[in-house]
């Protein structure tokens, strides 16, 4: 297994709809559009191939000089423990410089991951649900 990772292609919709739900990271893959809107308004998007097949992916949101907002970060089920998560988010530091801050939203079965690759947990956040 060697992995390539790429940060000016945006991968088809049906494979990041195959990954999300190989990954099963709670997207709204039902809706292709939907996928497709938000990789198009996205403004970072870090992908793992191995070979031709999409196996991880990092998507943010970003100003590249004060904050980032890494939305998405999916690793397909047989590739989850080779390290490929951890260096999609070392790929979107690299990417938004020193003087950016990263955040992300965990998925609940993923709460003890992000501390183990550095991440800090935060108890201020606040949101507004979708209402779809």
């Amino acid at each position: 297994m060697h992995i390539h990772y790429k940060k000016d292609r945006v991968p088809a919709t049906q494979d990041i709809i195959e990954l999300y739900d190989n990954a099963v990271l709670k997207r709204p893959t039902e809706d292709p559009g939907r996928i497709a809107k938000m990789y198009e308004n996205s403004n970072l998007v870090i992908s793992a191939w191995d070979g031709d097949k999409l196996v991880g992916v990092a998507r943010s949101v970003t100003d590249y000089c004060y904050c980032c907002y890494l939305s998405d970060l999916a690793v397909s089920k047989d590739y989850q423990t080779a390290g490929i998560g951890r260096q999609l988010v070392a790929l979107t530091q690299e990417a938004i410089g020193p003087q950016t801050m990263l955040l992300l939203l965990s998925a609940p079965s993923a709460m003890e991951y992000y501390p183990r690759i550095g991440m800090t947990k935060l108890d201020n956040a606040f949101y507004f649900p979708r209402k779809e």
